[in-house]
């Protein structure tokens, strides 16, 4: 079973947060117009591995959903994690991502 773990929301960095160990591992956004923009995410080292990204996307896409906002996708993770959880395509903004 994977493991879990709790994310945070820093609203004063627009960003999730899992902390572990001393370390912490982020993905940033921005708000935009109607849109929730997901920009980058950051795993330090040594918490890579671990789901750690995942579940901070996971959280984020339910805060959207929750705030009724669609997502833009700037981060590459994001991007790739949407390839592998195709549920989530039904969040994406279709004016941004209309020819992605």
């Amino acid at each position: 079973m994977p493991e879990t773990f709790e994310v945070t929301h820093n609203k004063e960095q627009l960003q999730f947060e899992v902390a572990l160990n001393g370390e912490k591992a982020i993905l940033s956004y921005r708000l935009y117009k109607k849109d929730i923009a997901m920009m980058h995410t950051t795993v330090p080292k040594e918490m890579e591995g671990k789901g750690i990204a995942s579940a901070l996307a996971r959280y984020a896409f339910q805060y959207a959903a929750d705030q009724h906002k669609l997502v833009m996708v700037y981060c590459p993770f994001v991007s790739g994690f949407i390839k592998k959880h195709p549920e989530y395509r039904q969040q994406l903004d279709p004016e941004y991502h209309r020819n992605k």
